[in-house]
């Protein structure tokens, strides 16, 4: 019985710690007590070093995308609807998912293991010694730039994802220039865009507070650190996951 109720108590304790960890946060970044010269270091750090694996990636699922609607919907005579189809999958769907997974794979690691290496170190406890809150110092910062540089990197997303479609269904459909862009316009409504926007301030969020939590939480030495990021990226894609079916289904229920 003890093996089923002492993970349970621990799991309750530890998602008690983590919504407290997110209070303070919250309250600090609330409150105003905002280090602007760390949070542009970090908007910089995260955002503009994520900028080229992003745009790799949205540009491979832009065309692929269109390779596979191409083949699909030319058995039926249809090819002019691809269009559609790669600018609904990217800006509904794809983009924000695809960003917040690579996003948590790459700054969001990077952001548990500074954290976690700080605290092992000894850094945090110094930072406390001078009389400087971490929480302030080093964990505000970087969770505020994950939710004001994740949304801007998923639309920069979709824009280059519907490029990479716009190229295969110009050149390889041989669907005519200004037939493609008007089609693209007229098929994204305010509650496709909204719904994709939605998704990926919530992803944000979730992405900067566990990966800033694993790391604060870090402790056992360097194997601790690898162990801690680890956690932080997987945790990461799970809820990611997990909330998009939720978010979809909620979207969809109500705007459909």
């Amino acid at each position: 019985m003890n093996v089923i109720i002492k993970p349970c108590i621990n799991f309750i304790f530890s998602l008690g710690r983590a919504f407290c960890f997110l209070g303070e946060v919250l309250w600090c970044i609330i409150s105003g007590r905002i280090r602007f010269g760390e949070l542009l270091k970090q908007i910089y750090e995260q955002g503009l070093q994520s900028v080229v694996i992003i745009a790799l990636t949205s540009l491979a699922s832009g065309i692929v995308l269109a390779l596979q609607g191409y083949v699909m919907m030319v058995r039926f005579g249809a090819k002019e609807y691809i269009a559609q189809l790669v600018a609904l999958s990217l800006v509904r769907e794809l983009s924000p998912v695809f960003t917040a997974l690579i996003f948590s794979g790459k700054a969001g690691a990077r952001i548990a293991a500074e954290l976690g290496t700080m605290n092992v170190n000894d850094q945090m406890l110094a930072t406390r010694t001078l009389g400087v809150d971490p929480i302030e110092f080093l964990v505000a910062p970087r969770m505020l730039a994950c939710i004001l540089v994740l949304p801007l990197l998923t639309v920069f997303s979709e824009i280059v994802g519907i490029a990479g479609g716009y190229y295969i269904g110009v050149h390889e459909a041989n669907i005519p220039s200004s037939f493609y862009i008007n089609q693209t316009l007229k098929s994204i409504r305010f509650v496709d865009f909204f719904s994709g926007f939605a998704k990926i301030i919530f992803f944000s969020g979730i992405v900067g507070w566990v990966c800033c939590y694993q790391g604060y939480s870090t402790k056992g030495g360097s194997l601790g650190v690898g162990k801690y990021t680890t956690n932080a990226v997987a945790y990461s894609y799970i809820l990611v996951i997990v909330f998009n079916t939720i978010l979809t289904k909620v979207i969809l229920t109500l705007w459909e």
